[in-house]
Formats: C-alpha cells, sequence, structure tokens
C-alpha cells in the first residue's frame, strides 16, 4: 500500500515540551479547552481576553476533574469567524498563557494558532504543544518554527481557511485515505524542515467539522483507528459539535449526559489519544468517567451499545 512503509509504526508514548513538562499517552487523555475571544463557537466556552479570573477558575475546575492538558485559543475558528490580526490574537492569547503557567506551573499547555510567529511567542511565554488547526498550510513559517523549536505539533486536517472551508466540504477519493495522504505529505515536509535534526513529538487531529460534512464526521469517528496507520497519536475535538448535538435534536447547553460518552469514544483507538472536551463533567471527574465507560464498552457489547446511542 502506498502509505505502509513511509511513516514509523510505532507512536510516541509520551509528549515531552521543551520546557520539560511531559504528557503520558500511554493511555488516553483528556484536553481542556480554554477560548480567550468573543466569537467561539459555543457561547459558554467564550471567555474573553480580559478574564484573568475567570480563566483561572475553568482551568482550575478543568484541571480538577481530570484534564490532562490544557488548550488556549484567542482565534476563533467556526465555520465564517472573522479574521483576525496577529497582534489581536496575541494580544488575547499571550496573556492567558502568562497567567497559567504562573498559578499552574506543572500544566501541560497548549496552544491553539495556526501562525508560527505567535506560536513562537506562545512557547517563549510557557506554552507546551502548539495545537495548528491548518496543519502548516495556513502559514509557510509553521513547520520550521516548529522544527527549531523541538515542540510538541499538533497537525490538523482542514481545507481551505475557517472562513471558506465550509464550501469545501468534499472529497473524490476515500475520505480516510484522504487524510492519511494529507499527513503523510506534511510530515514529509516536516522532516525536511527538521533538516536532518530529530522531529519533534507529533500529535493527528483528524479535523471533526473543519470541511467535513455530518456524515464525513461520523465516518470519521467510527474509522478512527485506521489514523493509527502513520504510527503517531491522535488529538481528538468532538465537544458540543453540531455532529454530537443535532443528530439527537438538542442544542450545544443540553449535551451534560452525551459529552462524555463522546469525550471517551476515541478510546477506541486505543493508547496515544487525546481528546477535547469545553467544560468538566459536574459531579465525579471525567478521568473517573472515562475509565469507568472504557472499561464497560470492553467488558460488554450491551455499554457498547449504549455508547453508540449517543452519537
Amino acid at each position: 500500500m502506498l502509505l505502509q512503509n513511509a511513516l514509523p509504526q510505532q507512536f510516541t508514548a509520551t509528549l515531552k515540551s521543551p520546557h520539560g513538562r511531559l504528557l503520558d499517552l500511554r493511555q488516553p487523555q483528556v484536553m481542556g479547552i480554554l477560548n480567550v475571544t468573543p466569537d467561539s463557537f459555543y457561547p459558554g466556552s467564550r471567555l474573553g481576553a480580559g478574564s484573568e479570573a475567570a480563566l483561572l477558575h475553568r482551568a482550575e475546575a478543568m484541571l480538577a476533574a481530570g484534564a490532562a492538558a490544557l488548550d488556549v485559543g484567542g482565534y476563533s475558528s467556526r465555520p465564517g469567524a472573522d479574521d483576525i490580526s496577529p497582534d489581536e490574537e496575541k494580544s488575547r492569547l499571550l496573556p492567558a498563557v502568562a497567567a497559567l503557567r504562573r498559578e499552574f506551573p506543572q500544566a501541560f499547555i497548549s496552544v491553539d494558532t495556526f501562525r508560527a510567529a505567535v506560536a513562537a511567542e506562545a512557547v517563549a511565554t510557557g506554552a507546551d504543544l502548539i495545537n495548528d488547526i491548518g496543519g502548516g498550510t495556513l502559514d509557510a513559517g509553521m513547520l520550521p518554527t516548529v522544527a527549531r523549536l523541538r515542540v510538541p505539533y499538533c497537525l490538523m486536517h482542514l481545507k481551505g481557511t475557517p472562513q471558506t472551508m465550509r464550501s469545501l466540504a468534499h472529497y473524490e477519493d476515500d475520505l480516510v485515505l484522504t487524510l492519511l495522504r494529507f499527513f503523510r505529505d506534511q510530515l514529509a515536509a516536516l522532516r525536511q524542515a527538521a533538516n536532518g535534526q530529530p522531529l519533534p513529538d507529533v500529535l493527528l487531529d483528524p479535523g471533526f467539522g473543519f470541511a467535513k460534512t455530518p456524515a464525513h464526521n461520523h465516518e470519521l469517528l467510527r474509522r478512527l483507528p485506521e489514523l493509527h496507520h502513520l504510527g503517531y497519536g491522535l488529538l481528538v475535538g468532538l465537544s458540543r459539535k453540531a455532529m454530537v448535538y443535532k443528530p439527537l435534536g438538542l442544542g450545544p447547553k443540553r449535551l451534560s449526559m452525551a459529552l462524555p460518552p463522546c469525550t471517551c469514544w476515541p478510546c477506541r483507538a486505543g493508547p496515544g489519544c487525546c481528546a477535547c472536551t469545553t467544560c468538566p463533567r459536574r459531579g465525579k471527574p471525567l478521568r473517573w468517567y472515562w475509565e469507568r465507560k472504557a472499561a464497560k464498552t470492553k467488558s460488554s457489547k450491551r455499554s457498547s451499545k449504549m455508547n453508540m446511542r449517543f452519537l
């Protein structure tokens, strides 16, 4: 097969930050999402650029609920969102990273940006991982920057931009094969940018909802284990997306019962998987819920069918 021997078959079990922090992926982990934006797709996740107290309160709740990492974004990537300047993005993002690093020195912090200059300053401020929705396609300087900084990198699949992606949700070839080819090519570009130096640790993100129809999203979810073929761990963002709440006839605010099964469903892909959520689970910590559901799914076909009904 074309992709069979393109990349190593064993993913890295631990992400190593340039600041010395580690994120263990030997079992699936949860990443909490912190949006310091006024226009992210779910209003309940919007913290605003000047709300440090709210940011720290939300981060503390997520860490207490079992989040292994925090992802901070200052640029809304919802379909049709307004484009903002790099300076505006920095003014939102960098103070948030600095505050999180000050208050939670051991937390593993990811920054959601597709801009190389923003990424470099975020890492200098204390970020441990670059979460790039463009997978290196939206800024020619991103892959060389990641290679130079040796910072863990999440490479997401996207067609077009957040402003145009909705009109590009069509694929002539098999969807998963298309993603595998995209990842192969972008990883080769990252290897070329590294110029013979060891690559940073890498996660792959299929980009649920990014230039994907609901049918595409559900196909990707069903075939998620196939993306391990390239030998890298996965980052999966399902929380409060339309692919979850529309089939249930709900809005994003009414997803408290569906969120945990959706967050833990990527466990099917095995170790090396990190899933995103916008809010902590009330009551039991996320990790408790995840491990309990994973154990039930492994031992009971009935539990597996129950999980499927949420999707």
